[in-house]
């Protein structure tokens, strides 16, 4: 195996950003207008204008504009993002904020979003040195001091950093970031909070019989593994458990080459990032966790490499899954799929999920059908369908349900296996109703964030360019319930 740098997740990065709640406005001071109170015969207050001057001897002053006062889940978040980035961009690593105009308008509950924002405009890719990150400190102004908004500013800010962990595991390059190193990675970010992490090695795969999951990663030089992730504080050891348990499925496929049905060489920069739905899943336990939020939830996350190797699966194979299924294989660049269905039986069979979400960066059709800001959503059980829903109206992520009829389930139908692993066409909703295949009629949610995971211009105003670390703050709204 190649030598490569060992590197274990520093959670200071997460933390670069102090937000404090104090009474004193500092020189460097950035103030929010509605649109319409205008503060100078320029500045006009729309949603994101900017207006910036000196203030004082030393001091400087931004206006960021809020528009109109109608309230939308993800508008503080991106102005709050977009003074950041302003400020950061002209080197001032200490500001005051005056959120006064944002809690007026629309109440307390702004300043979780607003930390979100201040913390992911000031995110910068990480860099592979060992530079450490500067800390900045940001106060927010013309709010009361009280034990509730200190609370919400903290939940912000740690959802924040998990966010930028997702974001940092994506954009980390694929040599840096094996299949054990991201299970160790996860396992690091988990100390101290109260998460049972459970490391599965490839025999392990093997005894359960994971042969689904095996035949895209077994090959490869660099083992898989599949981390276990136990956050269940409604459990106790002499009870049995009370409260339902949602299982959190992410894709981890480090790096997809699409093994022998190679990739084109314009495909291939990105293949890197073939993990992001683990990384979000990841970072959604862990903020539940640091934030001591009241829910089971199990997180999942099949871990390999896709490549082409002596041993590894061709086209005409048939593979037999951990539940017993049969599985003819056509295609072996729709990879994610089956080391998902092997994950989702696992979360149900093993863990004992009553439900279960799984998100993957897993087809460029439905890349290429929403684009760059809209996530694909496919689901069965109504009632979990909205409560999902809902989560995402009030983070202001975006997703969009994708309809499935009798004729498609028959697409996946196979004449050698009980399944195969692609249809002839609508391949992003018979890559979905194959996973669905092994949520054996539990209520079930799938993510498709093939377009939405890596963008190469930011969509939001707290977006960067590469890695996104979309679904997380949806699946946090929605374990938190």
């Amino acid at each position: 195996m190649e030598k490569r740098q060992e590197r274990a997740y520093d959670r200071k990065r997460m933390n670069a950003v102090a937000i404090e709640v104090q009474d004193q406005i500092r020189e460097n001071h950035v103030m929010f207008q509605f649109e319409g109170d205008r503060e100078t015969k320029v500045f006009h207050g729309k949603f994101l204008e900017k207006w910036a001057e000196l203030s004082g001897e030393n001091g400087f002053r931004l206006l960021v504009g809020a528009g109109d006062a109608g309230k939308e889940s993800g508008k503080v978040r991106e102005i709050c993002a977009c003074a950041a980035k302003e400020m950061g961009k002209r080197g001032i690593e200490d500001f005051s904020c005056d959120i006064k105009p944002l809690v007026a308008a629309w109440g307390e509950e702004v300043l979780k979003e607003a930390a979100e924002g201040i913390v992911l405009g000031l995110y910068r890719m990480e860099k592979l040195s060992n530079q450490e990150e500067q800390r900045r400190k940001v106060t927010f102004t013309g709010i009361a001091q009280s034990p509730r908004a200190e609370r919400l500013i903290q939940e912000g800010r740690t959802l924040a950093g998990a966010v930028i962990f997702a974001r940092d595991m994506v954009n980390r390059p694929a040599n840096y970031l094996r299949p054990e190193d991201f299970a160790a990675e996860i396992s690091a970010l988990m100390e101290g909070l109260p998460v049972e992490t459970e490391i599965l090695p490839l025999a392990r795969l093997q005894e359960e019989g994971m042969g689904a999951f095996l035949a895209v990663g077994e090959s490869s030089a660099y083992p898989p593994c599949m981390l276990v992730l136990r956050y269940l504080p409604g459990k106790s050891p002499s009870e049995e458990m009370t409260e339902e348990i949602t299982a959190l499925v992410g894709k981890g496929v480090m790096c997809d080459t699409g093994g022998y049905c190679l990739k084109g060489a314009q495909s291939m920069a990105g293949i890197k990032g073939d993990m992001a739905g683990g990384a979000a899943v990841a970072a959604t336990v862990y903020a539940l966790a640091a934030n001591g939020i009241s829910a089971n939830v199990i997180g999942v996350i099949p871990m390999c490499e896709n490549r082409i190797a002596p041993g590894s699966m061709i086209p005409g194979d048939v593979v037999r899954a951990g539940d017993g299924t049969l599985i003819e294989i056509l295609n072996t660049d729709a990879e994610g799929r089956l080391i998902l269905a092997d994950a989702v039986s696992f979360a149900l069979r093993r863990e004992h999920a009553d439900r279960v979400v799984d998100i993957a960066t897993l087809t460029g059709a439905m890349a290429r059908m929403f684009g760059n800001s809209i996530s694909g959503l496919m689901a069965q059980g109504e009632a979990f369908c909205q409560e999902f829903l809902d989560a995402a109206g009030r983070t202001g992520e975006r997703f969009c349900r994708v309809p499935w009829y009798r004729e498609h389930e028959k697409m996946i139908e196979s004449d050698m296996a009980d399944i195969k692993n692609v249809s002839d066409a609508c391949p992003a909703i018979t890559a979905g109703l194959f996973i669905r295949h092994f949520a054996k009629g539990k209520p079930w949610i799938h993510l498709d964030i093939a377009g939405t995971a890596d963008v190469d211009k930011p969509v939001f105003a707290y977006q960067e360019k590469r890695a996104t670390g979309v679904g997380v703050l949806t699946l946090y709204e929605l374990c938190k319930g």
